[in-house]
């Protein structure tokens, strides 16, 4: 996926806007790796879901299960439109499921909660659901319970998900390896001071990786990803406001 670039005028152009100038979709699945954590670099450790969820006409898929990447990429070939379907590599022989043997999809456009909580809400997706499941269960040793939100599809996001479960616990954090500036953290956040400011007792904070490429040194992208660490630090600030 660090190379989609090449084919943005295809997608953007082209297979996102055909259903809206002929009536005929384009039912593509544009499938690849990408994500950092791995050691590649910048040209192969980015995550460029960002560059897509601003395009009306398609829709952006980033699975953190097996058992999600499985239904997910079956309901996006399914889909009559085009998906761009996002796979981080750290994940590959890294997560395991129990996968039916009969057919299931899992349906595009909704998130699910990973773990309840009260006292936050973490929006997430990727791998960095497991960074935040990790934190949510050192969190509640300290008597915060953290819930864990997976949006799995960025575009169309699940508001009803975002603002049902930040409605409960009336504080969100949004985690994303991606880098900060316009990233799909900017839009959960405008989403929830549009549609659910009233309800908030604290301001909406987002833990990302900085606005610098994907460092190639393991120590340098060490301290590039966000992980367990500094979230549990911003989650403690959250709560605590």
């Amino acid at each position: 996926m660090d190379f989609v670039s090449r084919g943005f005028d295809l997608l953007t152009n082209f297979a996102a806007k055909y259903r809206y100038r002929t009536g005929l979709g384009v039912p593509m699945v544009v499938r690849g790796p990408c994500g950092a954590g791995v050691h590649g670099g910048p040209f192969h450790s980015q995550s460029p879901e960002a560059c897509f969820t601003h395009t009306p006409g398609l829709k952006v898929v980033f699975p953190a299960t097996a058992y999600d990447a499985k239904g997910l990429l079956k309901a996006a070939i399914r889909d009559d439109d085009p998906v761009l379907f996002l796979e981080h590599k750290f994940l590959y022989r890294r997560v395991r499921d129990r996968i039916p043997t009969e057919d299931y999809i899992v349906p595009l456009g909704k998130a699910a909660v990973r773990r309840p909580g009260r006292h936050l809400t973490i929006v997430t997706y990727g791998a960095m659901l497991w960074t935040a499941l990790e934190g949510a269960a050192e969190l509640a040793k300290e008597g915060i319970e953290a819930e864990v939100l997976d949006l799995r599809t960025l575009l169309p996001l699940d508001e009803e998900a975002i603002l049902e479960s930040v409605g409960r616990t009336a504080r969100c954090l949004v985690l994303h390896e991606d880098t900060r500036t316009g990233g799909v953290g900017a839009e959960v956040s405008a989403i929830l001071a549009e549609k659910a400011f009233e309800r908030l007792d604290a301001p909406i904070v987002r833990v990302t990786a900085p606005d610098t490429p994907v460092p190639f040194s393991p120590p340098l992208e060490e301290a590039f990803l966000p992980n367990t660490r500094t979230l549990i630090v911003a989650a403690r600030q959250l709560a605590a406001y």
